[in-house]
């Protein structure tokens, strides 16, 4: 029972910053659509403003999964959500393989680098939250 409520926590985790990152991408084509022209690029290259929405949604999406794990968490929640970080950085990391030479370097590593660190953030507001730190 132990292993399917970690399971849970993680799917819950990763469920979250999936839907928050689809919605913020979709609220952002709404709002800019200027910006979201073929993935915020323009002939010049990366749209400055889209690059700063883009990694701040997806540092907040990020943090939310890691409070939402740590927060569905029984039992040692600090290692759920370091898992859930270990996961999002290998999602990363291949996403960033898929699309290398579409955008520019600096971008995606800090996509790369953004999203475990929101999850460990949040993770961490929980932990405080519940008075662990």
């Amino acid at each position: 029972m132990v292993i399917l409520h970690a399971f849970l926590s993680l799917a819950t985790g990763f469920a979250m910053i999936a839907l928050l990152a689809i919605a913020m991408a979709a609220l952002l084509a709404r709002v800019a659509p200027s910006w979201t022209d073929a993935a915020g690029k323009t002939s010049r290259g990366l749209t400055p403003g889209y690059a700063f929405v883009n990694l701040g949604s997806s540092f907040l999406a990020a943090a939310a999964g890691g409070y939402g794990t740590a927060w569905m968490a029984a039992a040692n929640p600090l290692i759920l959500v370091l898992a859930l970080a270990i996961v999002v950085l290998a999602i990363s990391a291949l996403s960033a393989l898929q699309a290398r030479g579409q955008q520019p370097i600096w971008y995606q590593l800090l996509l790369v680098a953004i999203a475990p660190v929101g999850v460990l953030a949040g993770g961490l507001v929980r932990l405080r939250v519940m008075g662990i730190l």
